[in-house]
């Protein structure tokens, strides 16, 4: 071989020698490098911290935090004040019952101090107060004085038959006869659900048809009508309207009560011909707007029976 020769075979091995060493076996690792490293937080800590800041963020777009909300109003029995048909005032209109009202049995607020839970009956007659009087609906224009008016503090039981204290303003020449018939009711734990002064606050809409307070004196129309209702004097008691509605054709007052319209369904609280409640009242000379036949007036008792 020539010197020509041998120089190309030298060169051949040179290359296929540097070659070899340029492989790395496939379970070698790379030797770190130093300055990198110390430029680069490592990639762990990196990607944890990435991952926090992004969740955080998208949390804050994704999913807002829960915010506190106003609870809804609610009418006797828990009735979602939404569920009501009402017409331009905001007042309920003529309506089916709701399901828990249809035999209805509320607990009584007390407003006044409780009896003792011994039994015994308890009332007492005091002059209409000035006082008293601003609370109710009293006015000038009214067709009885103050003076022709008496407060009256009564017992009844409640539909958690316990007793309570009532109080009514009734005409001054009834008010003896009257403390008798809640007494007889108190005998006979007859249950009334709420026995309060009416105000001026009451007889301003919207009034959302689930009222059962039982009262006499209201310085009012009648119903329908231009002259002074016998509730104006004195001289007339509602007890527990919504159990004993007033029903006249398709109107019933009060305005959720039309359940109570079917009377023969006997429930707590309804009256009912010669019950002790009718004959309570008729033994002082009132009569019953049950018995009335152009419309029934089932809550209603009256010394004239107008």
């Amino acid at each position: 071989m020539g010197s020509a020769g041998r120089r190309r075979l030298f060169q051949f091995a040179l290359v296929v020698g540097l070659a070899a060493c340029s492989v790395v076996p496939s379970n070698a690792l790379p030797e770190p490098d130093p300055d990198r490293s110390a430029a680069v937080p490592a990639t762990t800590t990196d990607i944890s911290e990435s991952r926090t800041v992004d969740r955080d963020a998208v949390n804050s777009t994704t999913v807002p935090a829960p915010s506190p909300t106003t609870p809804q109003p609610t009418i006797r029995g828990g009735v979602p004040v939404g569920v009501i048909a009402t017409d331009r005032t905001g007042s309920a209109r003529v309506q089916s019952t709701p399901f828990v009202l249809r035999d209805r049995n509320i607990d009584t607020i007390d407003l006044l101090p409780p009896p003792p839970d011994d039994g015994v009956y308890r009332s007492t007659i005091s002059p209409l107060s000035p006082e008293i009087g601003r609370r109710s609906t009293w006015n000038e224009d009214c067709p009885v004085t103050m003076e022709e008016l008496s407060y009256l503090q009564v017992s009844f039981i409640g539909f958690d038959d316990r007793p309570h204290t009532g109080e009514l303003i009734v005409h001054v020449e009834h008010a003896e006869a009257i403390a008798g018939v809640f007494g007889a009711l108190f005998e006979a734990r007859f249950p009334i659900e709420e026995m309060r002064i009416v105000g001026d606050a009451d007889l301003v809409p919207p009034h959302l048809g689930d009222t059962n307070n039982t009262s006499s004196f209201v310085c009012r129309r009648v119903t329908g009508g231009s002259r002074f209702s016998e509730h104006a004097s004195g001289l007339a008691i509602d007890i527990n309207p919504f159990h004993n509605p007033y029903v006249k054709g398709r109107v019933v007052i009060p305005a959720l009560s039309g359940s109570f319209g079917d009377r023969g369904w006997d429930r707590r609280g309804m009256i009912a011909d010669d019950d002790v409640v009718v004959r309570a009242f008729a033994a002082i000379g009132w009569k019953w707007g049950g018995d009335w036949r152009s419309l029934k007036d089932y809550q209603h008792f009256s010394h004239n029976g107008r």
